[in-house]
């Protein structure tokens, strides 16, 4: 039965039938060809699968991005980050970087970061000057961070189908993204310096004082919700539900910048990402629930310690299948069927779920942005009106950059689950 879902699947795959239909059809298939399980078991796992109290943080915190999004935080933003960086070398792009983390505190998505950003800076990047493939290139690789810094839908797929703790995984992420963001800060410096791209007038004090003070309501939601998490006074899926709140109190009443005829479009815009996020869910569910009927998961952790029971291979090996599975997988659908079958042998080798957690996210991260399936790339590309191989080209840096940082977060634990521990 393994055999037959997995052949259907990748041809599915192949066919560019979607993501969740390729699974959920192949999943039905290999029921049906076994013939010992009632088909009405397709509807009961998948149902199963997001009967789940902590997946409700899902909609609650798509709906909080996107309010947040039509309520003036994506410009505030900005100008908050290009007055105290806009005046380095390649300060706009710089500014993409710093926007990028501040708006990853509040969207929990790789692929709205990038295009409620994009939108507004790719266009002013090229207008400076800029190369349109290191301009698309580089709102691309930020939007990453869209899913490294909490709060991360993936991590909260990640908490649920591992059975970790979320508000763990939302403290893990913390460092890895800001290591990451000044990694990506680094290297802009270089190329821009390399390149000559231009600066940004020097911010006054004054004007630095009013950036922040028009921001500060933007800032304050990140420190609300993530406070409230670790100060133990609401769990996530509470923490969501709030961050709706705050978004729509700053978003009509303060700011003033969503009005009666937007309320529509954004619930819309909202439904449509919740309903896509959970039909892979619970397709990847049903998937989960066969695979793990074929003992494939022991099958799994067999290949590898008969390989080497050296943890260090064993993370490499990982690295390198986690690399590949993002260039042609979506990142939800590839945590909800990877978890459950590389978990148990990363802690069998004594690796700490949460740290494995962030490898496999980071990793997952990287996939957004390279070729072929790279969701940030097309998004980036499309507003930078280039071809996916231009784009590509101008993410050559980066791509070097990332992967020395994903194997220091690999090998050094600390710097996942070290913030962490100062708190218990």
């Amino acid at each position: 039965m393994a055999i037959i879902l997995m052949v259907c699947m990748l041809v599915f795959f192949a066919l560019s039938v979607p993501i969740a239909v390729s699974i959920g059809l192949a999943s039905a298939i290999a029921l049906w060809w076994d013939g010992s399980t009632p088909l009405i078991v397709l509807v009961q796992r998948s149902f199963t699968s997001i009967d789940s109290f902590p997946l409700m943080a899902i909609p609650f915190f798509i709906l909080a991005g996107t309010l947040m999004e039509y309520g003036g935080i994506s410009k505030r933003l900005i100008n908050l980050a290009n007055a105290f960086t806009g005046h380095l070398p390649g300060g706009l792009a710089i500014v993409t970087i710093v926007t990028a983390m501040f708006f990853s505190a509040i969207s929990g998505s790789s692929a709205a970061t990038t295009a409620a950003l994009g939108s507004m800076l790719i266009p002013g990047m090229i207008k400076r000057g800029y190369d349109a493939k290191f301009a698309g290139a580089t709102q691309a690789v930020a939007g990453e961070l869209g899913i490294i810094i909490p709060p991360s839908i993936p991590m909260i797929l990640y908490g649920v189908t591992a059975s970790v703790s979320i508000g763990d995984l939302f403290m893990a992420g913390f460092v890895p993204g800001i290591l990451i963001g000044f990694a990506l800060i680094m290297t802009v410096l270089v190329i821009a310096k390399k390149k000559g791209y231009k600066r940004e007038p020097k911010r006054s004090v004054k004007e630095r004082l009013i950036a922040i003070k028009e921001s500060f309501l933007a800032l304050l939601m990140p420190v609300i919700i993530l406070g409230g998490i670790y100060g133990g006074i609401f769990t996530p899926t509470e923490a969501a539900g709030v961050a709706v709140g705050y978004a729509f109190i700053v978003g009509v009443f303060v700011y003033k910048e969503i009005k009666l005829n937007n309320l529509v479009k954004i619930f819309t815009q909202s439904t449509v990402t919740t309903a896509t996020i959970m039909f892979i869910i619970a397709s990847a569910g049903l998937f989960g629930w066969i695979i793990t009927r074929a003992n494939v998961p022991q099958a799994v952790a067999e290949f590898f310690i008969n390989i080497s029971d050296n943890p260090v291979i064993f993370l490499l090996l990982v690295n390198l299948f986690l690399l590949i599975v993002g260039m042609f997988m979506e990142t939800n659908a590839s945590i909800i069927i990877l978890a459950p079958l590389l978990l148990p042998v990363a802690t069998q080798l004594g690796i700490d779920p949460v740290h494995f957690g962030i490898i496999m996210i980071v990793n997952l991260a990287l996939g957004m942005c390279t070729p072929p399936l790279g969701v940030n790339l097309f998004i980036s590309s499309q507003i930078a009106k280039i071809r996916l191989d231009q784009i590509s080209k101008g993410m050559l840096p980066y791509y070097a950059v990332l992967l020395v940082t994903l194997m220091l977060l690999t090998f050094i634990p600390q710097l996942s689950i070290g913030l962490g521990s100062l708190f218990k």
